[in-house]
């Protein structure tokens, strides 16, 4: 497969993330379980689009005195449009993950913890996807298509089940999991589970964070061939969603409070998903520029949230 990804590139990209989650740990941890303000997660919010924007740039600059300024111009704004689509799809994520801990009544002290734990292995999981995706595209052109026509589909199924309460109850992992590990039906802290041997019990903790990762692996399988109709590098694919994926858990707590505000952004995603689809679809026939792709996820995405204030959802009938 065919990559920009020199080792220096994938070096200093490893050593960015790594010290970057490493950061967040240490601060997490000096911090000590505590409910997130708006205020703590939009700075935290601010600092990981900063952090995406600084190597976007060094990315832009690097490839631009290797491979000459056009191209690397043009893996600056695949970059960026990358990020784009993984960070606006991720709203989707949120969504869920504040039903998730809404229905497991999880405490907010605990959100912080299961969020990052669940972040890191939403990376390592979909470094898997990505690498996998990018070998079948390698070697078999028509992948394309099929991606297209999944995200076509998933786009207009999207579009239909917007508005919809997913049932957990019915979630058929969740009742496996239930069904199949002895837990607690009581939180012990920070603890996953308790009790050594056959005598331990995991806590309801450990079942929250194992349906944040499943959760985020079906979301990944719309994200990544989307980014895949942007550019089919996986260098470019895994940093930008990496990236995007990094800043998820200061999202989650600049979002919760605002989730039934944003009530039409589903429909914006979907019209995304729509979009880049026939994107794919027809990329053999007309290649659309990397900016007005990037223009058009821009211009849905805002609309839908401008839509959503101008507009608010009526409220629930008690």
């Amino acid at each position: 497969m065919e990559t920009i990804g020199t080792p220096l590139l994938w070096l200093v990209f490893g050593g960015v993330v790594i010290a970057a989650l490493l950061a967040d740990l240490v601060l997490m941890r000096h911090g000590g379980p505590h409910k997130v303000s708006f205020n703590e997660a939009a700075w935290w919010s601010i600092g990981w689009v900063a952090l995406a924007l600084a190597f976007n740039g060094w990315l832009w600059w690097y490839t631009g005195q290797r491979f000459g300024a056009q191209a690397g111009s043009d893996i600056g704004m695949e970059f960026l449009t990358g990020y784009l689509v993984e960070k606006a799809l991720a709203v989707d994520n949120i969504f869920v993950f504040l039903m998730l801990f809404n229905y497991f009544a999880v405490p907010e002290m605990q959100r912080q913890r299961a969020l990052v734990i669940g972040i890191i292995g939403a990376i390592v999981l979909r470094a898997i996807l990505i690498f996998a995706g990018a070998l079948l595209l390698s070697k078999f052109h028509w992948v394309l298509y099929v991606f297209g026509a999944f995200l076509l589909f998933t786009g207009i199924k999207m579009w239909r089940a917007a508005g919809q309460e997913p049932d957990l109850e019915s979630n058929p992992v969740l009742r496996w999991l239930t069904a199949h590990i002895p837990f607690l039906r009581r939180y012990h802290g920070s603890a996953l589970w308790v009790g050594r041997g056959s005598r331990r019990k995991f806590t309801p903790l450990f079942i929250v964070i194992i349906m944040l990762g499943i959760t985020d692996v079906i979301f990944a399988v719309d994200s990544i061939p989307a980014i895949f109709a942007i550019t089919t590098d996986p260098f470019i694919v895994l940093t930008s969603n990496v990236f995007a994926v990094l800043g998820l858990r200061a999202m989650f707590f600049l979002l919760q409070g605002m989730a039934e505000r944003f009530h039409l952004l589903p429909y914006g995603l979907a019209l995304v998903l729509v979009f880049i689809g026939l994107k794919m679809l027809l990329i053999d026939v007309y290649k659309l520029p990397i900016l007005l792709s990037l223009g058009a996820v821009a211009v849905i995405i805002g609309s839908t949230i401008a839509l959503s204030l101008m507009r608010p959802a009526k409220p629930h009938a008690s």
